[in-house]
């Protein structure tokens, strides 16, 4: 028995669709972003969760809220979960941000805008301190944004900042699985549309041996 989180990627939105840095900025689910929310709650409603918590933004807060309706729960509101703040590249393109500041863009610095360790460190802070309200077989589903899902999953499995990278993102309502072992918390699936299913392998203890 140990406790997993599911950390839920939000559905498309215009800007989304138009290549445009959202950030902060308070954008709503287009139709088609409306559909993928109603696909990701119709699976992970399935796997009974305990607890769900959003980012204050409603593209993330509506994903969030087609889960809670059909698993019976209140979705709770946590800043922390917020993505990383654009700065002056919100609402821009990325043919108008590499165009504007092509050595901001090299480095995906945004001026004004977040740096990437404040981001990972307050998602995943959000995270711990969610989870830990969970009894030890419980699933926690987050319902957040792309940079800050895969800032904040990096950070919370310990990785180095260098090594941040190495993790990819997530398309729009897919999602993370990760789950809480004796020595932390491990990622069993990323960038995921389909349900996690139980692994048995030669370097785990629980592994079923020949």
């Amino acid at each position: 028995m140990s406790r997993r989180v599911v950390c839920l990627r939000h559905g498309q939105t215009l800007w989304n669709a138009e290549h445009r840095f959202q950030g902060h900025s308070d954008i709503s689910l287009d139709e088609t972003g409306i559909a993928q929310a109603a696909r990701a709650a119709s699976l992970l409603a399935s796997l009974r969760p305990s607890m769900i918590v959003s980012s204050d933004l409603r593209r993330a807060f509506d994903t969030a809220s087609a889960l809670g309706r059909l698993a019976g729960l209140d979705v709770a509101v946590d800043k922390d979960l917020r993505e990383r703040g654009g700065g002056e590249w919100e609402g821009l393109t990325r043919q108008e941000i590499s165009a504007g500041w092509p050595l901001e863009y090299a480095a995906w610095d945004a001026p004004g805008g977040e740096h990437v360790f404040d981001v990972a460190e307050r998602v995943s802070s959000s995270i711990r301190r969610w989870a830990a309200e969970l009894d030890p077989d419980g699933l926690l589903v987050v319902a957040s944004h792309g940079a800050a899902i895969r800032l904040g999953v990096a950070r919370l499995l310990g990785l180095p900042e260098e090594l941040w990278s190495a993790l990819g993102g997530l398309g729009n309502c897919s999602w993370s699985v990760l789950e809480e072992g004796r020595r932390g918390w491990r990622l069993l699936e990323h960038n995921a549309g389909t349900l996690p299913e139980p692994i048995q392998s030669d370097d785990s203890p629980e592994a079923t041996q020949p």
